[in-house]
């Protein structure tokens, strides 16, 4: 059983910036590959961001390709979003999650594990 607990979420203005990071029980956390979705009211959850087990490779959403940067530290089981030029529309709760693939997915089903969330809301 892996345990994922998200901070960092908050309300920001357009144009601003917010880091979220993710803590994982893992007791061996690089035998995982990390995500972050995203889910608005009403809508769907959606794929943000992934990472693979080592790190070295990273996948992103078309819609925060260049303003957002996932990365992990092993040694700190410890998975962040950084989160920069945010705009209206990434309003939204925020989730990491864990998977035993090793480059991770965009696909939700691909993850066995979820933390309970961040709220993220951008302001116009």
């Amino acid at each position: 059983q892996v345990q994922l607990v998200e901070s960092g979420g908050g309300l920001v203005q357009a144009g601003g910036s917010l880091r979220l990071s993710c803590t994982a029980s893992a007791r061996t956390f690089s035998n995982y590959a990390m995500g972050w979705f995203r889910q608005a009211p009403g809508k769907e959850r959606d794929f943000v961001a992934a990472i693979s087990r080592s790190g070295g490779s990273t996948y992103y959403a078309d819609s925060v390709k260049g303003r957002f940067t996932i990365s992990r530290d092993n040694a700190k089981n410890t998975v962040s979003l950084q989160m920069n030029s945010l705009k209206p529309e990434d309003t939204a709760v925020y989730y990491c999650a864990a998977s035993i693939s090793y480059s991770g997915s965009a696909y939700p089903i691909e993850y066995k594990y979820w933390g309970q969330g961040t709220q993220v809301t951008v302001s116009s």
